[in-house]
């Protein structure tokens, strides 16, 4: 169960699209017409102060997969390049060097989204995260893993997994989703990595696009979703199994203004998670601030609690 929000009412679901004349399942106008944050309105100073109280260890995970995974970037993306650049100019001066840092904001950990600035000048993504670690869970009940095929995450595992391991949703929380990539893909060698990035088809699982999911998203209220997995959702989202009308970029991004975070290194804050035996946690995230952003990396880190 979620909570309801105590600032915002939010419309139902079956009311969708809120402007007959956007895209299907819209929700423009929902936080007013000249809008620029979308979901993330629901973080607002009492959302965020609420979050705070998760902090109870003080223990730290940074949820960054590093700038140089992968190796190999999809669709032809250039690999992160480190240069190191001498500026010392005569014998009798100091050294002095520059890191020079190249990188395509897609290739690894990101927020994917509608522009960013908005949102680095309200002071970045800042919340009470939750996680939903399929991967584990998957393996607990004898479910084959599939991160490198386009397979899709059944909802139905999602609604069984929340009930089993008693997690609650609060207006406002950023949700991620553990499918197990980065961990496989750490198993892979050089030469499987490459081939990985050459298929012909960009296959990776992923949430199930459908109708159920949007219900579910919209329901509970949530800030902005983030997962491991390249895509969020399956990938590619259209399928024979699929229904094309429910693709989830189409309807958060454009159509609720909700972020999808991609290809974030969930596999310390899953291991500490089942520890504590929590999955709520405070979570810290600042994009690049640059203007005009259509992806974003960023650095994020969230604080972990215990039941005391």
């Amino acid at each position: 169960m979620a909570e309801k929000s105590s600032e915002f009412s939010f419309p139902p679901f079956s009311s969708l699209p809120l402007d007959p004349s956007g895209p299907p399942g819209n929700a423009w106008g929902r936080f007013g017409p000249d809008d620029q944050l979308g979901m993330l309105n629901l973080l607002t100073p009492a959302v965020v102060a609420r979050a705070a109280e998760e902090i109870k260890t003080g223990i730290r995970v940074s949820l960054d997969w590093p700038l140089t995974k992968p190796k190999y970037p999809s669709h032809g993306r250039p690999p992160f390049k480190h240069e190191i650049v001498n500026r010392a100019r005569g014998p009798e001066l100091r050294v002095v060097n520059d890191d020079v840092l190249t990188f395509n904001t897609q290739a690894s950990t990101q927020w994917d989204g509608f522009r960013h600035f908005d949102w680095a000048e309200a002071g970045g993504i800042v919340g009470r995260g939750v996680l939903i670690d399929y991967a584990s869970w998957a393996i607990e009940k004898t479910i084959e893993l599939k991160p490198f095929q386009a397979f899709q995450i059944p909802f139905a595992h999602i609604q069984d997994l929340v009930k089993e391991r008693g997690i609650t949703f609060r207006p406002g929380d950023i949700l991620f989703i553990r499918t197990g990539f980065t961990e496989a893909h750490a198993a892979l060698t050089d030469d499987e990595q490459k081939a990985l990035t050459e298929r012909s088809s960009p296959d990776f699982s992923g949430i199930e696009s459908s109708e159920a999911t949007l219900r579910f998203l919209w329901e509970n209220q949530f800030a902005a979703v983030a997962g491991d997995a390249p895509a969020f959702e399956r990938s590619p989202p259209v399928g024979p199994d699929t229904d094309h009308r429910f693709v989830l970029h189409e309807w958060l991004l454009g159509g609720w203004g909700m972020p999808i975070g991609e290809m974030f290194d969930l596999e310390k804050l899953s291991r500490t998670c089942r520890e504590l035996g929590r999955y709520s946690f405070f979570l810290s995230s600042m994009p690049l601030r640059v203007g005009d952003l259509y992806e974003a990396s960023f650095c994020a880190l969230p604080w972990l609690e215990t039941d005391c």
